[in-house]
């Protein structure tokens, strides 16, 4: 596959000192000449300055780096795929460590990549002790935006090319991406190098997209690795992995970090002019056909903030919003902002609560009514069935906030719990956050609004947080009551929903009956 043969892994270490090695991944960006770029944290236990170089403005030559060092690029053997590709053949294509290709490297270049840096600032507040972590070296926080530019004359190819490429300005929250990395770097690449995880696009910061986040799993030692950006006609680079795992406090959020690559070739410019090394521009991309005209998922959540509690919640007219009671609980001024959109801006508009569920009820909503419509609102299809194993995704406010609008993760629905011939609870393998409960779960075949976000799960026992496993409530229970309070104006509509038998009762508590106390 194109990405596997654009990746590599890297390894970096000191024979004198016995140092090492560090690795990291790396992609592939040239074959004529060989040039591979690689996260640039590797290297912090080589710097004659140690990690204080990090803080720096301006690009490390190799004389910052203590003498001596071996650097290796290791990558899988060619190989050409057949019409009829049998089990022996994929066996050899991954193959034992020896049949893998090594190449000594050597630096040409550490390099800040500013915009990344600035992106960075921009989606995450200091204050809510953001950490980002991963195989590297150090894990220094000052290194996330320094790259490692590496000639390898091994990779030379006189038939050979750039890597073929995409600027990220292109991107959609919710499209696809692949990406391609070697999880622990080099400690055992027979059977990890260059793996790949699917995910989507989750969110995006800074100028041309500079900052990207998106769900695919990652594990340490994939960083420096590629993001890819299938297409019909060959996927394309779009981004290299900063950081596999991103914590916000003592929650693990499930995201992976990535910085364009366009924005690391801007900020390596100079250093690629004085290397002699010319870069082909970018190819463009022929933009997508959207399916349904006027549906837009991210249009249909909002930011939903209560005095100092903050949520998501999901518009289902000009007027009318659903969010979880636990959002709107404190009281207080309700202020509620709809995903900007195309020809609309993010404005804040002013709510009331007109109905919330007892807090004795399974079923963990709210109905808000907004004081002004939402101009050019099209409000989302409900969905009527549910297919377990479906693709779906979620849309909320979790984890970010304000900062850059709406993230969006993809996975399944997992599971579909029935009482009494009903389903009462839908469960995902989308990674949600703190700060999506009350967005909307969506059917990624059909288009439709399925639910709610309710919860993801906590394990008391270890304090353990699992955003691939969450709940949400689905829109049939709601779905009669909302059409009677249209219909009549009258919230009493929405007290069937304080009524749930205990069957339902027990399957929200997430426990069997008779039985002891969840520990979820």
């Amino acid at each position: 596959m194109v990405e596997e043969q654009a990746c590599c892994a890297v390894s970096v270490s000191s024979p004198p000192d016995a140092a090492g090695p560090w690795s990291c991944s790396g992609v592939v960006l040239s074959r004529s000449p060989g040039l591979v770029l690689c996260q640039g944290a590797i290297f912090t236990p080589f710097l004659r300055d140690g990690p204080a170089a990090w803080a720096q403005p301006h690009a490390l030559l190799p004389d910052a780096l203590q003498p001596h060092l071996h650097i290796l690029v290791l990558q899988p053997p060619p190989w050409t795929p057949t019409p009829a590709l049998c089990l022996d053949a994929l066996m050899l294509a991954r193959g034992p460590a020896s049949s893998l290709q090594q190449h000594k490297a050597r630096l040409l270049a550490l390099v800040p990549c500013d915009a990344f840096r600035q992106a960075l600032r921009q989606a995450f507040g200091s204050a809510e002790q953001w950490r980002f972590g991963g195989e590297a070296a150090g894990d220094d926080p000052r290194a996330l935006h320094w790259f490692a530019w590496l000639r390898v004359p091994g990779l030379d190819s006189t038939g050979g090319g750039w890597t073929a490429r995409v600027g990220a300005g292109c991107l959609r929250k919710g499209e696809g991406l692949l990406a391609c990395g070697s999880p622990f770097g080099t400690l055992c690449p027979d059977l990890f190098l260059n793996t790949l995880s699917r995910g989507v696009v989750s969110n995006l910061a800074g100028e041309e997209n500079a900052l990207i986040l998106t769900d695919a799993r990652c594990l340490p030692g994939t960083e420096g690795g590629g993001a890819f950006l299938p297409s019909p006609a060959g996927s394309r680079l779009v981004a290299v992995i900063a950081a596999s795992f991103c914590w916000k406090g003592a929650e693990w959020v499930g995201l992976t970090l990535l910085c364009s690559l366009a924005a690391i070739l801007h900020s390596s410019a100079s250093v690629l002019d004085e290397a002699g090394i010319a870069m082909p521009p970018a190819l463009g991309r022929v933009a997508a056909v959207q399916a349904g005209v006027g549906q837009d998922p991210l249009a249909w959540a909002a930011l939903v903030e209560c005095g100092a509690a903050w949520g998501s919640g999901v518009l289902l007219a000009p007027r009318l919003l659903l969010t979880c009671r636990h959002v709107v609980e404190a009281g207080g001024p309700l202020r509620v902002t709809p995903a900007p959109g195309p020809g609309r801006a993010a404005t804040i508009l002013r709510g009331r609560v007109v109905f919330a569920t007892e807090e004795s009820s399974p079923f963990d909503v709210a109905v808000v009514e907004l004081e002004e419509s939402v101009p050019g609102f099209v409000p989302p299809r409900l969905a009527d069935t549910f297919l377990a194993g479906e693709e779906v995704s979620v849309v909320g406010f979790g984890a970010l906030g304000r900062a850059c609008g709406p993230s969006v993760t993809a996975g399944v629905l997992s599971a579909v719990v029935v009482v009494a011939g009903r389903p009462v609870m839908l469960q995902t393998t989308c990674a949600v956050h703190g700060g999506s409960s009350g967005g909307p779960l969506i059917s990624s075949r059909s288009g439709r609004l399925l639910g709610i976000v309710a919860s993801n799960t906590r394990d008391t026992g270890v304090g353990a947080t699992y955003p691939h496993l969450n709940f949400c409530v689905p829109i049939t229970v709601l779905q009669p009551p909302i059409a009677r309070y249209h219909h009549t104006g009258d919230p009493s509509a929405f007290t069937t929903l304080n009524r749930a038998g205990e069957g339902v009762r027990a399957a929200w508590r997430l426990q069997r009956q008779p039985g002891p106390p969840s520990k979820l």
